[in-house]
Parts: C-alpha cells; sequence; structure tokens
C-alpha cells in the first residue's frame, strides 16, 4: 500500500532540517526558555507580596524605584529569602538573554526573512528571527507539489472517497486539483 501511494505521488517526501537550520532553531528556542523562566519569577514575586498586603505602587517593580520598595518591605522568612533569590535569577537570567539576543544578531543578522516578517504590526527582531527560524526555508520542496497555489485562479479542492468533491480539506485520500487542470 504505501509503495503505490508512493507511486503515484501521494505521500509527501520528509524535509528534515540540516544542522545549521536546526542551530538557528535551538538558539531562538534557547532564548525563549530563558525568557519564559524569567516571566515566571517576575510573576511570582508581586504574587507574594499581594499575599502579605502589599501591592505594587510602581509601574515598574523590577527598576529602580521597584527594586527600592522591595529593599524596604519587611516581609517574613522564608517569603523575603524567595524574593531575594528570584531577584538574583531575574538578573543572571536578564543577562543571559542579553547573550543570547547578542548572539542572534550575529548569526542572523543577514537572514533575509526577517526584514520582510519585521514589516508586520508587532513583529520585532527577535520574533521575526524566531519565526524564520521555524519555516526554514520557504521554497523547499517540489515545485510541482507547490504550482497549485502559486497559480492565479487555482483553489484547492478535495475529491472524497465517496466522489463528492468541495473546497477545503479531506483526510487521508484527498486530492488537489486546479480548476480542472
Amino acid at each position: 500500500m504505501p509503495a503505490e501511494l508512493s507511486r503515484r505521488d501521494l505521500v509527501p517526501a520528509i524535509w528534515l532540517p540540516d544542522p545549521a537550520v536546526r542551530a538557528e532553531r535551538e538558539r531562538a528556542r534557547w532564548r525563549l526558555h530563558l525568557v519564559r523562566h524569567r516571566t515566571a519569577l517576575k510573576n511570582r514575586i508581586p504574587a507574594t507580596l499581594l499575599t502579605f498586603g502589599h501591592p505594587c505602587p510602581v509601574s515598574d517593580l523590577f527598576g529602580a524605584a521597584g527594586r527600592r520598595l522591595l529593599d524596604s518591605l519587611q516581609l517574613p522568612e522564608p517569603w523575603a529569602a524567595d524574593v531575594a533569590v528570584a531577584l538574583e535569577l531575574i538578573d543572571l537570567l536578564d543577562g543571559q538573554i542579553d547573550d543570547c539576543e547578542a548572539a542572534l544578531r550575529i548569526f542572523g543578522a543577514d537572514h533575509r526573512y526577517v526584514p520582510l516578517l519585521m514589516s508586520a504590526p508587532g513583529i520585532g527582531w527577535v520574533l521575526g528571527y524566531t519565526i524564520a527560524a521555524e519555516i526554514g526555508e520557504i521554497g523547499r520542496g517540489s515545485p510541482r507539489r507547490r504550482s497549485w497555489s502559486a497559480t492565479p485562479g487555482c483553489a484547492r479542492r478535495w475529491i472524497s472517497p465517496a466522489g463528492m468533491t468541495g473546497a477545503g480539506s479531506w483526510p487521508g485520500t484527498a486530492r488537489s486539483t486546479c480548476a480542472g487542470r
């Protein structure tokens, strides 16, 4: 059965990224991993403050004014130690994230998709690089398989095993046609 599907060209080729693409992805994913840890730590500190009735009166709890506020609070142990360690870890993670971003700028400075992605609202340099690394090479794959979407007036149609047709997708045994061509 798989041989027959392959003979009819119904099985798409699998694309495995080369080591350079995998390295791009890992750099972007590692930065994202560190940012998630930092965010978790930053969320924990205001929650601790609220537990003891200390609302956050400053807009940036981790800026200069916020750090002074955190130093002046008298939290009971072990929460005071937890906040102190969380602040140390946040500072450490800030440095690591800055290092990651510097590496991303070095390795992705000439990535051809980043400027195009940055033209979309809300996408900055780091997110553009992350998206570009995850996508990989847009033009990969067989030109024959991509041609239906590049041809003007073409729409994906499906033909079901029962012979019904329509727009959209059909799992498993669907075929792609292009206006009868």
